[in-house]
This record gives structure tokens, C-alpha cells and sequence, in this order.
């Protein structure tokens, strides 16, 4: 089996969740180099036994790289072109180029197709945008989305390091009746939700909401599709949860829609609520499939479904999505 060059840019939770996703899937790496900012580098990962050490980021550390990772944040805006002026195939998790018209937006269970005409540059998209459209798409294609509403319920981990070490400070302070400022979120958030996540926008919806919105339509080329969300920030470590609303075209009874939930890539269909059995993020975080559950007729809307949607945002979210763009690259000689 043919070999890549592998650059991967960023390590933080991403980059971390990156590197063993890599390792775990065997993805044929030959030469790997681990870049970052100044203050990284130096230091050592390991990575299939052996260590590497992270190099700092430049225009010129591409050279004779096959394929480039960038795990999100500036290093996106400042590198990611370079990059892919000097050959590589750049797959960015940051939201820099999601919206580019020649920027294929994908996620391989939903859009395959879309990265034969990519440029050198292809975008991951958000990680709540990703399970979603992952459970959308097979009911998109049984039955024709018209209106889809989403609750929700984001993990701390989405916003880093940070805020899984905020929520456990603060869980801890409040316990022990000690004092604390916020500092990672604008509120408390252990003990608390706050609907609030990213910048608010000219139309009062968040820019998170609306990534959610203008991701999905542009990956289903379909900008007739209604979406409205609200996201929320939970206490919870890790896994984002989703209640999901749709309607279509055609009527799709919660029985029809499991049985193709369950043939669909990607998706492991829990639901079994008279039995306590449900997706939740205890259950599905450090994996890398999309968890549906509560299939059920919507009362609002006549042809309407609606059904909780459940994923570790680290991995299929994020790092796990890039690797299997790489590994579709692969598979259909578009490297």
C-alpha cells in the first residue's frame, strides 16, 4: 500500500484526537510532522511508538507533504493556503473557508461527490452541523426535508481545554462552597445551561446557530431547506446532544424511518425508550458513529419526525470526520 506524507497542524484537543484516530485506523502514514505555534515547539508526542517532535508552523514547513490536517484556530488563515500552493491537499477544521464557493464543505457519509472537484483545499464542517446532517441525510433522501428545527445541548469540550477544566473547578468550588469567576464561558456553568454560544449575530441568532443553518444547506445544495436552531452550552465533559424536529415532503412514520436510520453509514440506532434505552453522552463519547434515538411522530407538523441525535464532537465532530476525507481521497485517487 502506497504511502503519505501526513502534516498535522495544531495540537490541542483536536490535534490530539487527531493523532490517535490516525494511529487507530491505520491510515498509511509515511513521514508524519507535527507542527504548531513557537511555544509548542520542541516538545515531543508520541505517535505509533515513536516520538515526534513539534515543529514551529511556516510558510515553508510543506514542502513534500501529501496531505495536511489543520486542527482549527488562526493557524487555518495564516497557513492553510500556503499549504496547498505547495502541493498538499489541506483538510481545515477551522470555519476560515466553510462557506467558499470553491471549497468543497463535506462529510462522507452525506457528500462524498463534492470532493472530486476540490482545489487542494477541503473544509470539515462544524461538529454540531456533522451529526446532524449525518442522521438528516438518509431521511432527506427517503422522504424530502422541507423545515428542520434543532435544540442543542453542547458539551464543554467544545470549547476546549478550557472548559472541561472550568466545569470541573466549578462543580468542585460550588460543592466545597468556595468562591469562582468564569473565565472559559460568560456564566456558571456547572449546575447551568447557557443558551449562548459563540457571537450574536444582525438577526439575534448566534454564529453557531447559523453555521448550522448555511453548512447544511450548502452541503445538501439546497438552500430551500428552512433550518432554525438554538444552541446551548450543557454541563456536560464531552459528546454534543441534538433534539431534531423535521418535516418533509413525503410522510415518514417513525417505523420506515428507523429501518432506514439502522442501513444508513455511520448511524447505530438506540431506541428503546419503554426500556430506559436512549442515546446519551456517557455512552457515546470515544466513539465515532452518530447515535439516533426517540423516533417519534411530531405533533406540530402533519408529515413531521422529530428524534434525538447524539455524538462525541471530538471524533466524528472533528478529528475522525478529516481522517475519513483523507481516507475517501484515498479511495477514490483524488491525491
Amino acid at each position: 500500500m502506497k504511502k503519505y506524507n501526513v502534516a498535522l497542524v495544531g495540537i490541542g484537543a483536536v490535534g490530539k484526537t487527531m493523532l490517535e484516530v490516525l494511529e487507530e485506523r491505520q491510515f498509511p502514514v509515511d513521514k508524519l510532522k507535527i507542527l504548531a505555534t513557537e511555544r509548542s515547539a520542541g516538545k515531543k508526542v508520541r505517535f505509533a511508538n515513536h516520538e515526534i517532535t513539534i515543529e514551529e508552523t511556516t510558510n515553508n514547513s510543506f514542502s513534500g507533504v501529501d496531505i495536511a490536517l489543520f486542527a482549527g484556530g488562526a493557524a487555518s488563515k495564516l497557513y492553510a493556503k500556503e499549504a496547498a500552493k505547495s502541493g498538499a491537499v489541506v483538510i481545515d477544521n477551522s470555519s476560515a473557508f466553510r462557506l467558499e464557493d470553491d471549497v468543497p464543505l463535506v462529510v462522507p457519509e452525506v457528500n462524498p461527490e463534492d470532493l472530486k472537484w476540490h482545489n487542494g483545499l477541503i473544509a470539515n464542517p462544524n461538529c454540531s452541523t456533522i451529526q446532524m446532517v449525518v442522521a438528516l441525510k438518509p431521511l432527506h433522501d427517503a422522504a424530502k426535508i422541507k423545515k428542520v428545527i434543532v435544540s442543542t445541548y453542547q458539551a464543554v469540550s467544545g470549547a476546549g481545554q478550557e472548559g472541561m477544566d472550568e466545569l470541573l473547578q466549578q462543580t468542585e468550588d460550588i460543592l466545597e462552597n468556595r468562591d469562582f469567576s468564569p473565565s472559559a464561558f460568560n456564566h456558571q456553568i456547572a449546575f447551568n445551561l447557557i443558551p449562548h454560544i459563540d457571537r450574536v449575530m444582525e438577526n439575534d441568532y448566534t454564529r453557531e446557530e447559523m453555521k448550522m443553518v448555511n453548512e447544511t444547506q450548502k452541503m445538501f445544495h439546497n438552500k430551500d431547506i428552512k433550518i432554525s436552531a438554538t444552541a446551548v452550552r450543557v454541563p456536560v465533559l464531552r459528546s454534543h446532544s441534538e433534539a431534531i424536529t423535521i418535516e418533509t415532503e413525503h410522510e415518514i412514520t417513525p417505523e420506515k424511518a428507523r429501518e432506514v436510520l439502522k442501513s444508513a453509514p455511520g448511524i447505530i440506532v438506540v431506541d428503546e425508550p419503554e426500556n430506559l434505552k436512549y442515546p446519551m453522552p456517557v455512552h457515546c463519547s470515544g466513539t465515532d458513529e452518530v447515535y439516533v434515538g426517540r423516533i417519534r411522530k411530531d405533533l406540530a407538523f402533519e408529515k413531521g419526525l422529530s428524534f434525538w441525535v447524539v455524538a462525541d464532537q471530538l471524533r466524528k465532530g472533528a478529528a475522525t470526520n478529516a481522517i475519513q476525507i483523507a481516507e475517501k481521497l484515498l479511495e477514490e485517487k483524488l491525491i
